[in-house]
Order: structure tokens, then C-alpha cells, then sequence
């Protein structure tokens, strides 16, 4: 068999031997002893079809609240550094698969050299000293794949890639996240402030009026000292509720990237609230969050390392080859007679290094088993954080529920303490406890609709997005 033959054999059965076995174990999702639901309440076929879906934040139906999060998710540097690390993982991913292919060179070399004439070497008498060489080629090393090394190490690779695109996904939902639990928070304050600013009016009011009644000897001078107070009191808890809102404001300027953000008052009672899961909620939706998706991504990645650690201890095989031409001609560089080749087999066994290569695949094998650990802990982890988020949305509605109906006693109770008192059936000191108690439970009535919001958005965050009927998309 001609040479050039035997090369091209070669090759040929280099092409055939990623089909061998892989060493190290295939990678098998692992089992844990979760619960199938989320809560003790029973489940439907219907509810089983459960999927996530994203963008979750437009459920609020908030136009400013969109725009706010489309802005950070397109300006924020922490994304900006989760998107460049994913063009750094993919990059990773193509130089190590590369290493399947054979990779050729083009070599092309010109010299020009003298020889001595006073050498003891009698073939160059008579003859010129000048010596001209031209060479061109075309060179490969190809390393076989016999035992799965590469292929392992592109799987790690690709896993890797899998890793830094949930980490973006991962960066995205809390900053998502953040955004509207900032905005949620500006628009209670501005409920807040309102209400406040309101009441501060009413108690401006009845000051203005008792000042008119004590001028005329109805009143004594405590009831004015004492609606002093109380509109003071009101008017310094409203400066401190501005205080936070700034703070708010500021905050939602530095994640969208817009310094000089403002935003216009809201009122957090207009926003509808989001639909509520279904009771026997499946906990399968855990695998739609991306931090645990990231996680198992990663266990994946050195579960391939142990097989590149394992093929590292078995023989090394790898094919070179070249072609071309030579001649001290350039002009002969490529003509037949110039032409050259080679071609060769090479195997490298690791025959004693001290323990090294072993030492390697215990450390893989150890990584493997701390990825392990983090996945089963990041899976437990977002279980509890469901739970958790069910329960708070849940018992927050409730307490909104209960703490309308406070508000609309206590404003009752204004009312009638305000008639009372206008008609000198009560003192005065009735009329400002009355403004005291329904202020307060406007207030709580504006906070427990800003938690059970909030509560909402953990819940989009701890399920790594909304969610659908499967079958009605």
C-alpha cells in the first residue's frame, strides 16, 4: 500500500472514533425527596399543566413600571457583565470544541546562505558557495479522541456556556425584581404622602376652627395647644415619608441607569393586583427558576470534567501529516519533483508521574460532589422560598381585607366625632383621637396593600417568572 494511502486510512479512521465509548459517567439528574406540591391543598389535572412565562412585572399593568424595567435590563452593568461573560463562556465552548477538528498550517520559508570555500569537503570545489532553499507546505496534528477526553471537555464546556446564560437569567429576575419592589415601594409612599397631606388639611381646618372658637369663648386654650401638636406631628411624619421616596426615586435612578430619573406621584390603590396562583401549586415549576437551572448546569460541567480527568490516564494517540514542496529554485517550489510529504503515528502512555494524574480525578470527582451538594441545596432552598412567598401573599390579602374594613369604621368614626363636637355634645380631645386612629388606618390599609404587592413579586422571583395555563396558551 502506497503511503499516501495509509495516511488517508488513517484519517479516515480518525473520522470514525468519536463514536467510541466515553470514559467517566453520563451525567443523570439527580433525585430529591421533594414534595410534589407546594402547600397541603389538593391538585388538579388543570393545575398540573402549570408552566412558567416571563415578563411577569406586566402583570401590575403599569406602563411606567414597564419602561422602568426594560431600562435596566438593557443599561444596568450588572448585566452588562452577565452578557459579557456569556460571549467569554461561548468563546470557551468554540476553542475547546475545536480541538475535534484537525487543524492545518500553511508553512512557506525562503534562505539564503553561503558556504565556506576552504572547507575540507571537495564537492563544493569549483561550484558556488551561494545556497538558496524554498519550501511551501501544508502540515496537520490531529490528536484522536479515542478515550473521550475532548468530547468530555466540550461537554464541560457547553454546560459551562448553559451556566453563564441562567446566571444572566438569574441577574435579570432579581433586578427585575428589585426595580418593581422599588417602584411598588415609591407608590406607597406617594399613597402615603397623599393621605397624610389630606388629613394634615383636615387638621389645619379644625385648628383654624378651634382658633375661632376659643376667640369666642367656646373653646379652651388646650384644644388649640393640642391641634398644634397634632398638626405638627403630621406635618413632620410627611416631610419624613418625602425623605423616602427620594431615597426611593434615587435608588430605581441608579438600576435603570438614568441619574437624573423622575417620576411623577402615583397612587398605589390604582394598580391591579396580580392573579394568584392556584392552590396546589406543582412544585416541577422549580425547574423554570434560572439559579437552579445555573446550578445543574454547573454540576453537568464537572461531571464532564471527571471523564476528562479519567481519558487524562489513558494513552494519548495523535496523526500528523504534511505536503509540499522544496527546491533552491523558487520557481521549482511547486513542480513534482520538488514535492515532500510526511506523515506519522504518535501514542503517549503516562507511565509514572508521581501520583499527579490521579490526584486530578480525585479533585474532579470532589467538585463533583460540592456541584452536587449546591444543586440539592439551591433546589431546597427555592422550595422554601415559595412556600414562604404562597403563605405571605396569601395572609397579606387577608390582612388587606380586614384592615379596608378598619378604614372605613374609623373614617365613620371621624365623622361623627367631628358632628359631636361641632354640636358640643364632646370635647375636642375625641375629635383628634379620631383623626389619629383613621389616619393610622388609612395608612396601615396603604401598607397592607403594599406588602401583599411586594409578596407577589417575591412570589414571581421565588418561581422564576409568572405563570400560565398550559392549556389555554
Amino acid at each position: 500500500m502506497k503511503p499516501s494511502m495509509k495516511i488517508t486510512g488513517l484519517l479516515l479512521a480518525a473520522a470514525f472514533l468519536p463514536g467510541c465509548a466515553l470514559l467517566g459517567p453520563d451525567y443523570q439528574r439527580p433525585s430529591f425527596s421533594l414534595p410534589a406540591l407546594f402547600g397541603e391543598d389538593a391538585v388538579t389535572e388543570q393545575q398540573m399543566q402549570l408552566t412558567a412565562e416571563n415578563p411577569w412585572w406586566t402583570l401590575y399593568q403599569d406602563a411606567v413600571l414597564n419602561d422602568l424595567v426594560a431600562k435596566s435590563l438593557e443599561n444596568n452593568t450588572d448585566i452588562k457583565q452577565a452578557v459579557a461573560r456569556i460571549e467569554e463562556a461561548d468563546a470557551f465552548m468554540r476553542e475547546v470544541g475545536s480541538a475535534l477538528l484537525p487543524r492545518i498550517d500553511l508553512d512557506a520559508g525562503a534562505s539564503r546562505s553561503r558556504i565556506t570555500e576552504l572547507g575540507p569537503n571537495p564537492q563544493f570545489i569549483g561550484t558556488s558557495p551561494i545556497r538558496e532553499n524554498y519550501n511551501i507546505r501544508l502540515g496537520t496534528s490531529f490528536e484522536l479522541d479515542f478515550w473521550g477526553k475532548l468530547r468530555r471537555a466540550k461537554e464541560s464546556a457547553r454546560a459551562q456556556a448553559l451556566a453563564s446564560r441562567y446566571a444572566r437569567d438569574t441577574v435579570a429576575l432579581s433586578l427585575a425584581g428589585l426595580v418593581t419592589s422599588n417602584y411598588l415601594q415609591l407608590c406607597g409612599l406617594d399613597s402615603q404622602i397623599a393621605i397624610s397631606e389630606d388629613s394634615l388639611r383636615t387638621r389645619n381646618e379644625s385648628l383654624d376652627l378651634t382658633r375661632r372658637r376659643l376667640e369666642g369663648g367656646v373653646s379652651s386654650a388646650l384644644d388649640v395647644h393640642q391641634a398644634e401638636v397634632a398638626s405638627s406631628t403630621l406635618a413632620a411624619h410627611i416631610v419624613e415619608l418625602k425623605r423616602q421616596r427620594a431615597i426611593s426615586e434615587h435608588q430605581l435612578a441608579l438600576l435603570t441607569g438614568e441619574l437624573d430619573l423622575k417620576l411623577a406621584a402615583s397612587d398605589i390603590k390604582q394598580l391591579p393586583l396580580p392573579p394568584l396562583p392556584p392552590a396546589g401549586l406543582p412544585s416541577a415549576l422549580l425547574e423554570s427558576r434560572p439559579d437552579v437551572r445555573q446550578a445543574e448546569e454547573q454540576l453537568v460541567a464537572l461531571n464532564a470534567n471527571i471523564g476528562v480527568a479519567k481519558a487524562a490516564m489513558f494513552p494519548t494517540i495523535s496523526l500528523t501529516a504534511a505536503y509540499g514542496g522544496e527546491s533552491a529554485e523558487l520557481g521549482d517550489v511547486l513542480k513534482s519533483a520538488a514535492r515532500i510529504w510526511s506523515g506519522g503515528l504518535s501514542l503517549n502512555l503516562p507511565i509514572f508521574d508521581g501520583g499527579r494524574l490521579s490526584s486530578r480525578l480525585d479533585q474532579a470527582t470532589a467538585q463533583q460532589k460540592q456541584a452536587l451538594a449546591g444543586y440539592e441545596g439551591a433546589v431546597r432552598m427555592a422550595f422554601q422560598e415559595v412556600n414562604d412567598a404562597l403563605v405571605n401573599v396569601r395572609q397579606n390579602a387577608e390582612r388587606e381585607a380586614l384592615l379596608d374594613s378598619s378604614q372605613a369604621s374609623a373614617k365613620k368614626a371621624l365623622e361623627i366625632s367631628n358632628n359631636r363636637y361641632q354640636s358640643g355634645y364632646s370635647a375636642y380631645i375625641d375629635v383628634l383621637d379620631s383623626q389619629r386612629v383613621y389616619n393610622d388606618a388609612a395608612l396601615a390599609y396603604i401598607q397592607s396593600r403594599q406588602a401583599r404587592l411586594l409578596a407577589s413579586v417575591e412570589l414571581f422571583k421565588a418561581l422564576g417568572g409568572g405563570w400560565q395555563d398550559a392549556g389555554n396558551q
